[in-house]
Formats: C-alpha cells, structure tokens, sequence
C-alpha cells in the first residue's frame, strides 16, 4: 500500500499550521523548529519558504487578515463612523481569536493584496464624506492602532477567551491599594469587562476623529 499522500509544503500551509501551534505556545515558544515538527518534516525545509521568523510572522499577519476580510461584509450605506466602528470590532474580533494575535499582527507585512479592497472602500466611504485621503489614512491608522494596542494589553490579561493571567486577581489587587482608593477602585475598570472598555474606547477616538477634522 502506498503511504498517504501529504499536502504540498506551501507558504500558505506553513501560515496556517503556525497558527496552530501558536494558540498551543505563544508567540515566545514558537518556533521554526515546533512548526516543522507540526508538518512533520524536517526545520531546513521552512527556510525554502520563510527566510527568517519574522517572514513567517508577515504570513501568519497575512492569513488572519485573509480569514478576516473572507468573513466582512461592507455595508455601502454605512456613516464612516459607522465604518471606523464596524471595522475594528471585526479587527479585535480576529486577533482575539489567536494567543498573542495583537503581537504577531503589529508591525507585519502584508505578503498578498486581500485587505486592499476594504482599504480602498474604506477610504473612498471616508473621502466621500468630505475627508482628504491624508485625513482618511490617519483617521484609519489611528483607529487600527488603537485596537491592536487595547488587544496587545487584554491579551497580557487573557490569552485566549476563558483564560487569565496569574496575578491580575482584582479583589487581590484592590486589598493591596487599600490606602488609594481611586486606583484600587479602578483596577475593575482596567482589568475587567473588556468588551465595554473597548467600545468607550473606541467611540472616544472615533469622536476624535470627527472633531479633529471637523466631520460629523
């Protein structure tokens, strides 16, 4: 009997096989060398792929973006509030969804074109709405960054949904600040209730946004 057939190595199986092993490890213990053994090859054989681990990282950023963009749906009669907010519930959405998601997509490089027609409706919606694309692009990074940052820092909390971080035990915490009660009291603000942190969050940039530029 023939052995079973494996897929092709590619870039895109390599992305995908990461990713696994990244919600097994974290970004620290992942390595070329975990992932190989994931495949089941041997490590050298990667780098025909990825000449370094932050080539993989640049995929990996890639294919959630891929997975990202195939499950949006852009509504054309949407405020470009509405965009800005739509557009990074789905982006908090997708690196929740990987342990150190926020860290492997910060500061990668986009290997394919899939986030270029969002980008562009998104700035088309926005310079329709009497913003200069100069004003629309920082409008776009600011809110994007905002979410990566705020997901960076609840990840720190939660690694994955159900899980938390040895140490952030808010009644621990609120015993240990006993003599500042502003900062005791707002450890449930800071370290609890994410969902509602993030929307205040973003509904205060976003608002920014339109008073920065004046667009309402």
């Amino acid at each position: 009997m023939s052995p079973e057939k494996r897929a092709p190595l590619d870039r895109r199986r390599v992305a995908d096989t990461a990713l696994r092993v990244l919600n097994e490890v974290g970004l620290e213990g992942l390595t070329l060398r975990a992932i190989a053994k994931e495949l089941d090859v041997k490590a050298p054989a990667l780098y025909w792929h990825f000449k370094d681990k932050q080539a993989l990282l640049d995929e990996m950023a890639t294919e959630m973006c891929r997975r990202m963009v195939a499950g949006a749906a852009l509504d054309p009669a949407d405020t470009w509030q509405e965009r800005l907010l739509k557009s990074n519930r789905g982006l908090r959405a997708a690196l929740l969804g990987y342990r150190d998601g926020a860290k492997v997509f910060s500061g990668s490089r986009f290997t394919g074109t899939e986030h270029a027609p969002a980008l562009e409706a998104n700035l088309r919606l926005l310079t329709e709405a009497g913003f200069t694309l100069a004003q629309a692009v920082h409008a776009g990074r600011t809110t994007s960054a905002y979410t990566v940052g705020f997901v960076i820092e609840e990840q720190g909390v939660r690694p994955l949904p159900g899980e938390r971080r040895e140490g952030y035990d808010i009644a621990e915490r609120a015993r240990r600040l006993a003599d500042y009660p502003l900062a005791a009291e707002a450890g449930q603000l800071l370290f609890d209730g994410y969902d509602a942190q993030f929307e205040e969050g973003l509904a205060i940039v976003v608002a920014g946004v339109g008073a920065r530029y004046g667009i309402g």
